[in-house]
């Protein structure tokens, strides 16, 4: 069997200006990035904004496991089912991060006969989004600390720098580091933090931005330190902004790709979901509904935290209103959450499978909460046995979900027609009644609560002592409306990677919590997520290579 980087490499691809006229957008529409990629122009989002929206589709999972799930992969295959049924569709996706690249995941353009091209470009510096957000956010970095060196002015206390240098890169001995070292000159001596690019809040400005002079806004009330009374002092305190927003200017406009089979694809942004709010930019979505009958979108991870965030941030804040969402599950991670190792996942077991598709139970519990209509469907494996299918589509069934299996991976968009068929059937015969899960009038407490039981199950929070005062502070600076962001491990619908299935009897555990300002939401640390994630003993970036011909190898 062909590797993914295999097909991706053989793979023909059209001009990105053939790609764009699918959509109606001219030559003159792009910013080309050689042959593949493009941005689209402001000229030209301005000019389609009177257009009516299209259909938004979004594509969720249950909690990832080492079985895999291929939410990314499934995205990718309906939006080609859609083409080779002659609907007018576009899939909008979050843009990799090196850091996964490198360490543990892999790439990030979905898998098999499902994926977008072209694949190296996009898993590696693609055009250039990360590296502008990254030194955006360490321009502000300096800029901050250079305002302590240059006299304080505005009485920042330096053991309240709340504000982060960043990297896309998975680096563990960068989470706590000491600056300022050396002579006068060389600044305060202190202790900094760095965060993967993608936990970034520039990266989540961005994402959340509609327009340049939004984002502007957006930067200017990012809060990056206090002063010795407490004072929260932002971006815009420290003279940041312009600076920050022209790194920016290009980074801010949707990119144009394409799947194996041609499809429009508008790749852009890419929060993280266990640390971030983890969905592609409003604007690339917002863009897409306007040139597109059907958009696919996706949130990362499981349901519990991508989807929980789509609609409870992303939605929230942007009007967007779903009509339909797809719950990617397999076979395999389901009996895998029902206990059964990774070595045994081939063989038929039904009994697992009954004790591992709580999981599945509970996230289709958890979107039927938002009022959208959901489609199961499994992602095809060769071991799956017809009575292992049949007891889960009798048990999504039997719950109101449609059920539909996914051959993506293996046939491309012709392996998705069953699923594009269910999609559109959905469509027609239930409508939305999209709502978010809590009231901005709720106290913080009271949302992660709501999250907590809710969407995880759990009994209650645990607050630490610092997460309690911390909780208590951004209320009284005027916080308490936001939505929160909880930043918890994927693994588990607990904080707790280890609890598999539809743990019970639990608490989430609550140890920080800061404000994103400028993103709109206050971020909830619970259980030991890290925001600066490590390599794995065997890095991925192990089995990477270019050949004399600058062919890459072992990206995925």
């Amino acid at each position: 069997m062909k590797t993914d980087i295999e097909i991706a490499q053989e793979a023909v691809m059209e001009p990105i200006e053939r790609v764009a006229e699918k959509l109606e957008i001219g030559a003159d529409d792009l910013e080309l990035y050689g042959k593949y990629k493009a941005k689209l122009s402001e000229e030209f989002m301005a000019s389609i904004q009177d257009r009516p929206d299209g259909k938004l589709i979004l594509v969720t999972a249950i909690n990832p496991t080492p079985a895999g799930e291929g939410k990314t992969t499934t995205s990718v295959g309906l939006g080609e089912a859609f083409g080779r049924m002659g609907k007018k569709a576009v899939i909008a996706l979050r843009e990799p991060s090196l850091g996964p690249c490198f360490g543990i995941k892999g790439g990030a353009a979905g898998g098999g006969y499902a994926q977008v091209v072209p694949m190296e470009d996009l898993n590696l510096h693609f055009t250039g989004d990360f590296h502008a957000i990254t030194s955006a956010n360490n321009l502000c970095a300096a800029l901050l600390d250079n305002h302590i060196q240059q006299g304080n002015e505005l009485g920042i206390d330096t053991r309240q720098v709340v504000w982060k240098r960043c990297l896309d890169m998975n680096d563990r001995v960068l989470r706590n580091i000491v600056v300022g070292l050396g002579s006068k000159a060389d600044g305060t001596v202190r202790e900094d933090h760095f965060v993967i690019t993608v936990a970034t809040e520039i990266m989540a400005v961005l994402c959340l931005a509609d327009s340049m002079e939004d984002l502007k806004q957006r930067l200017s009330r990012m809060v990056v330190a206090y002063t010795f009374d407490g004072s929260p002092v932002t971006a815009g305190d420290i003279g940041a902004v312009g600076s920050m927003a022209a790194l920016l200017k290009d980074a801010i406009k949707p990119n144009l790709i394409q799947t194996l089979e041609h499809t429009p694809a508008l790749v852009h942004g890419g929060p993280f979901a266990n640390i971030a709010h983890g969905c592609n930019s409003v604007r690339a979505t917002r863009t897409a509904l306007k040139l597109a009958d059907y958009v696919i979108t996706e949130a990362g991870f499981g349901a519990d935290l991508g989807a929980e965030k789509f609609f409870d941030i992303k939605c929230r804040q942007s009007g967007l209103k779903p009509d339909a969402v797809v719950l990617v599950a397999t076979v395999r991670a389901l009996k895998y959450n029902g206990g059964v190792a990774k070595t045994e996942l081939g063989t038929e077991n039904l009994q697992a499978l009954e004790a591992g598709i709580v999981n599945l139970e509970k996230h289709i519990e958890n979107l039927q909460k938002y009022g959208v209509p959901v489609v199961v469907t499994l992602n095809s494996f060769l071991t799956d046995t017809d009575a292992e299918i049949a007891y889960v589509k009798n048990f999504c069934e039997e719950r109101g979900c449609e059920f539909a299996i996914s051959q993506v991976w293996e046939k491309g968009g012709e392996g998705g027609i069953a699923l594009a068929e269910k999609v559109l059937e959905t469509l027609e015969k239930k409508e939305s009644r999209f709502q978010v899960l809590y009231e901005d009038s709720l106290s913080l407490t009271e949302k992660i609560e709501t999250v907590a039981k809710e969407i995880y199950g759990a009994d209650g929070v645990v607050y630490s002592p610092a997460a309690k005062k911390q909780l208590a502070r951004l209320s009284e600076l005027g916080f308490s409306g936001l939505p929160v962001c909880m930043a918890k491990t994927q693994y588990s619908l607990s904080d707790n990677p280890s609890l598999l299935g539809r743990p019970e009897h639990f608490e989430i555990s609550v140890r920080e919590a800061y404000v994103s300002a400028g993103a709109g939401f206050v971020v909830v640390l619970t259980g030991a997520v890290m925001t600066m994630p490590g390599l794995p003993k065997t890095p991925a970036a192990f089995g990477i290579d270019v050949n004399e011909a600058g062919q890459i190898t072992g990206l995925f």
